[in-house]
């Protein structure tokens, strides 16, 4: 299976559900990731910062043993290698950095943590919480730290309740060319041939 049937099989699989508990968030998952996608189209961001925008948070699907809420999930790390293996630079690392890109816009603006939700604002104490200025400093000097920050403010803004957005199959050439894939044909249907 390709790589992007794999992500898409993923998002079918869990990404309808609502989190709960103190990882609440008002939608679901998938209405998130396109959201933020959106977001970043409109914002006209280049095709691999939109892809990054789709799929920040894909870690968080990534077969991994149940972690406790109190307990970072590290999502933003567990999914590089999924990803590394048909995705470049350009959108591995936004995804990778943009925990570190909350972290370090919670330090550096204050009025920044009003617009994080409750689920973020819980998660940031198990993320490591504020940067101290030495982070800071590493953080600015890293390549792709601006495409994170983006993605940050899309991330916090992509969790609008009844917000229409594309489906995700309006994405699929836009991964498929990014992870140098050929879709397969479809019938008349839209449906994949199965061969």
């Amino acid at each position: 299976m390709q790589l992007v049937d794999r992500i898409e099989a993923l998002f079918e699989r869990h990404c309808r559900r609502l989190h709960d508990g103190e990882n609440a968030e008002p939608v679901s998952a998938l209405a998130h990731a396109l959201q933020c996608a959106q977001l970043a189209e409109r914002a006209h961001a280049d095709a691999p910062l939109v892809a990054a925008a789709l799929l920040h948070d894909i870690g968080h699907f990534i077969d991994t043993p149940r972690i406790a809420v109190s307990i970072d999930d590290a999502h933003e790390l567990r999914a590089i290698p999924f990803l590394a293996a048909g995705f470049g630079a350009d959108v591995i690392q936004p995804i990778r950095l943009h925990v570190q890109a909350k972290r370090y816009l919670v330090a550096t603006d204050a009025s920044y943590s009003r617009v994080l939700s409750p689920a973020s604002l819980h998660a940031l104490t198990a993320q490591g919480g504020p940067m101290c200025s030495e982070e800071q400093r590493w953080f600015e000097g890293l390549p792709f730290a601006q495409q994170a920050l983006l993605l940050r403010r899309w991330d916090d803004a992509a969790k609008e309740v009844g917000k229409r957005a594309p489906p995700l199959a309006y994405y699929d050439s836009l991964l498929r060319e990014l992870a140098g894939t050929v879709p397969a044909p479809r019938d008349a249907l839209g449906e994949r041939d199965p061969t």
